[in-house]
């Protein structure tokens, strides 16, 4: 379903409390925000699907559009899909929707919903769509209270307007033609109302992606954060100002991106593992600072919520097309660490891991996060393991000298890459930290043996890394895989699923680990693959343009890829693969090992 209006009508506070109050149900959800060009203000729409199973991508079409008014609607058109079976609800004295919107063939129902809620008592009209919405899709009437309830923080007085303006939703809801099937919650196991029964914490979070990131940098240990507000970014900045004051650390405002790289860099050489987060014109300024916490050696970890570009592109509109500046946009070889979550609750994970690598093999790493995820909310399970904070290898506390008198090796050419690292100020460890290349006592040098050993390093490090089994998803043995990453795992996962159930299997894998790419893991995750589709979601095939300069790709390797802001979905996704499955040397095959 969706619920939309113009600036004012409180579009994604029903959007939100809808979710909420869908979780309060037992339910599964998602909502994706959308809005127009404009920074501030204007139309927007919540996108939500429920499910009593966990969701991870909208659906081909929607069931029901709830219209607060139709200033603008006609932009959102094309990213609320309808079809004759959906049902538009909009406002009776608020004219006549987008005629687009009726050439769908989809329902048009009209009522008094701004005279409806001044009539109940002046409450706002958001909160008619939020029971209205809510009693089509099924969820309970106490569970939409609940959220209401639970997420006011105006006066009583306004409290009981808007309750009323519930109710008169829920009544509505009754006159609405019958348009799909609402959802039936999983009572059994929904928490009540106070969070679970006797009060305890309900088994499922709903959380943004921005926010869940967030929280995996705090719990691996991050402690600073130094960035400047963009969006789809502010908001994980946002949630971790008064999230890190909790746990004794600190965020700075800085003046600007090239500040805010060079700030965390400098408080990761004081031993407080530090983060940014920032979206592609940020990243991009911040390119030369990076450079720097590779030749220093620094760990640092800079989250990228992408969005359309290029330059200031769609500010709130998603797309993948950040990979290739993250994987190969520094000056020099400068070999760094770029990963990208799978979903909402990844997010967590993959940050946490983001840190755990940065500091352990003291480089960047780039965590490629993304406008669909970072700003969108998602009812998940609980995660379930235990927070591993970021371990640094120290070099051990010396007075003097390493024995015979020789200096102190900050960059020690060792067999893993990695150089103990002196906390700063211990005695007889004193060493240079900058941007000219040095040799391992840190002093600059421009030897071409000092330049190539140094170089062996940086890389070696990262190459001969135990990246265990997180590097990426690997689902099922089919003989045509389909590779993505990001948040087009979701859909991709479901039209492979979709597929399968028509009896075309794929194997799936979602890459986690990005940079460095590994080719044995690459081998090991393709081995007896046919052929290979690479999905993702920006103009120019990045992902598929990246593999090919890396590794050998099976048979010949395709591309399904879009630009943004239009998400891929599964339906299409799902006749995509059939189509791909059914031509070619690999349907031939498949039809011989069939036959046999």
């Amino acid at each position: 379903m969706a619920v939309a209006g113009s600036g004012g009508a409180g579009v994604m506070t029903a959007g939100e409390w809808l979710l909420d109050a869908a979780a309060r149900a037992g339910l599964f959800g998602l909502m994706v925000r959308t809005s127009g060009p404009q920074i501030r203000g204007g139309e927007a729409a919540a996108l939500l699907r429920l499910a009593t199973q966990p969701v991870a991508t909208l659906d081909d079409r929607f069931d029901l559009l709830v219209a607060l008014d139709w200033l603008n609607l006609n932009r959102f058109v094309d990213e609320i899909p309808l079809s004759p079976r959906s049902l538009i609800v909009g406002d009776s004295d608020a004219g006549e929707p987008p005629a687009a919107l009726l050439q769908t063939g989809a329902q048009l129902v009209t009522l008094p919903l701004k005279k409806t809620v001044k009539a109940a008592g002046g409450g706002w009209v958001n909160m008619i769509a939020l029971g209205l919405a809510g009693t089509a899709a099924g969820i309970p009437a106490a569970a939409l209270e609940a959220a209401l309830r639970a997420n006011w923080k105006r006066d009583a007085q306004a409290l009981q307007a808007n309750l009323a303006a519930l109710s008169q939703g829920l009544a509505l809801a009754a006159k609405l033609p019958a348009h799909g099937t609402p959802l039936t919650p999983a009572a059994a196991t929904a928490p009540a109302p106070s969070g679970g029964p006797g009060g305890a914490a309900p088994q499922r979070w709903l959380l943004s992606g921005n926010e869940a990131a967030g929280y995996g940098a705090l719990r691996a240990g991050v402690r600073f954060v130094a960035a400047y507000p963009i969006t789809p970014a502010t908001e994980m900045l946002e949630w971790m100002a008064p999230a890190l004051a909790r746990v004794g650390g600190t965020l700075l405002q800085a003046e600007d991106e090239l500040a805010s790289i060079n700030m965390i860099i400098g408080a990761s050489y004081g031993g407080v593992p530090s983060l940014t987060a920032t979206a592609g014109p940020g990243l991009a300024l911040m390119a030369e600072g990076i450079g720097l916490a590779v030749a220093a050696e620094v760990p640092i970890v800079v989250v990228d919520v992408m969005r359309g570009g290029p330059s200031t592109g769609i500010p709130a509109k998603s797309e993948q097309s950040d990979l290739s500046f993250a994987v190969d946009g520094l000056h020099g070889d400068a070999p760094r660490l770029v990963l990208a979550p799978t979903s909402i609750g990844d997010c967590m994970a993959t940050t946490e891991w983001a840190v755990q690598l940065a500091e352990a093999l003291q480089a960047p790493a780039l965590v490629l996060n993304d406008q669909f995820m970072g700003q969108s909310r998602a009812v998940i399970e609980r995660p379930t393991h235990a927070a591993q904070p970021a371990m640094r290898l120290w070099a051990e506390a010396r007075g003097e000298p390493a024995a015979g008198g020789e200096p102190y090796r900050r960059y020690a050419d060792t067999a893993s890459g990695v150089s103990p690292m002196a906390r700063p100020g211990t005695p007889g460890t004193t060493y240079t930290a900058d941007g000219l290349e040095h040799n391992e006592r840190g002093i600059p040098s421009s030897g071409a043996a000092d330049h190539r050993r140094q170089l062996d390093k940086r890389e070696r490090k990262l190459e001969r890394h135990d990246y265990g089994t997180r590097w990426a998803d690997v689902e099922g043995d089919a003989g045509l895989a389909v590779i993505t990453f990001g948040s087009t795992t979701g859909a991709v996962r479901e039209a492979v699923a979709r597929a399968a159930a028509g009896g075309v299997a794929l194997r799936l894998v979602a890459l986690r680990l990005l940079a460095p790419l590994k080719p044995e893991l690459m081998a090991a995750a393709l081995a007896g693959v046919r052929e290979v589709l690479v999905v993702e979601q920006n103009h120019g095939g990045q992902l598929l343009r990246y593999l090919r300069s890396r590794i050998d790709l099976p048979g010949r390797p395709r591309g399904l890829h879009r630009a943004g802001p239009l998400p891929l979905r599964p339906g299409e996704l799902t006749q995509a693969f059939v189509a791909w499955a059914s031509t070619g040397p690999q349907a031939t095959m498949a039809r011989e090992e069939a036959h046999a």
